[in-house]
């Protein structure tokens, strides 16, 4: 990789960052398509977003992808947000030039993943464990789909209040409904910063899809599936799939997944 001054800079901001694999496959990405661009991590803490996002128009950094905990709070900073990222009320993708475009591209790398393995979601029972900023982007994904969706969170009335935006059904705890869907997401950071059974993992079927949006970890949901002969899903494809689409927002340019796939596959094995 060159980089010189013609080199157009992007990146990805959240806190903390360091474990990222967005440049990874960014960068390859600019190089396959033959652009003089390069991607990089930013770590801003959230007492300083608003001075960061001023810093990089100032620096003209082309466009950035925003991860936890911003995902939300950037929305009052920007001079444009799209339609579908006001419903959701989170923005991952944002694009500088004239004015500071914001976008979401998460809610379509979850519904691109879990279309692989299902046609159609549409009339489908769907459990959502969690109601943070991910769990927006797929409840939206969902409901545009038609699909059937219960959810659950810890604090109820948190689970509540996305029941007034989205057409979901809040339960009082997995275990209700977990036998009668056919799919189940979970948005927590669960398997992230600590480890243990949301519900009780024995009660996941043979042929449920279980989804679940953290990657590269061996966490207990991702044994329990393939142990109950569930089909499982970690969130790497589907982080991949929002970061083409930014990619494509950015640039104009239609990536190829491939590419992408071998260079996360090349690090991580």
């Amino acid at each position: 990789m060159k980089i010189l001054g013609s080199t157009a800079l992007y990146g990805v901001i959240g806190y903390p960052i360091k474990h990222s694999l967005s440049p990874l496959f960014q960068n390859r990405l600019f190089e396959h398509v033959g652009l003089d661009a390069v991607y990089v991590p930013f770590e801003v803490s959230p007492d300083k977003l608003r001075t960061a996002l001023e810093g990089l128009k100032a620096l003209n950094v082309r466009g950035i992808n925003i991860t936890i905990p911003h995902k939300e709070a950037v929305i009052e900073m920007l001079d444009f947000v799209k339609e579908d990222a006001k419903s959701i009320g989170a923005v991952n993708t944002v694009k500088f030039g004239e004015r500071t475009e914001g976008y979401n591209t998460d809610w379509i790398g979850f519904l691109r993943t879990l279309k692989e393995v299902m046609d159609d979601v549409k009339g489908k029972k769907v459990l959502v464990l969690g109601a943070g900023g991910s769990s927006r982007a797929v409840l939206y994904a969902l409901e545009r789909e038609g699909a059937q969706v219960f959810l659950w969170n810890r604090t109820k009335e948190k689970a509540e209040k996305l029941s007034e935006i989205f057409r979901v059904e809040v339960v009082p705890s997995p275990e209700e409904v977990i036998s009668s869907v056919q799919i189940v997401v979970n948005t927590t950071s669960v398997g992230l910063t600590e480890d243990y059974q949301i519900f009780d993992y024995e009660l996941i079927q043979e042929g449920q899809v279980v989804f679940e949006l953290v990657y590269g970890r061996d966490t207990l949901l991702k044994e329990w599936a393939k142990r109950r002969g569930a089909i499982y899903l970690d969130g790497l494809r589907m982080l991949v799939y929002q970061g083409l689409e930014s990619f494509k927002i950015w640039t104009g340019c239609e990536p190829n997944p491939k590419v992408a796939f071998q260079a996360l596959e090349e690090r991580l094995n």
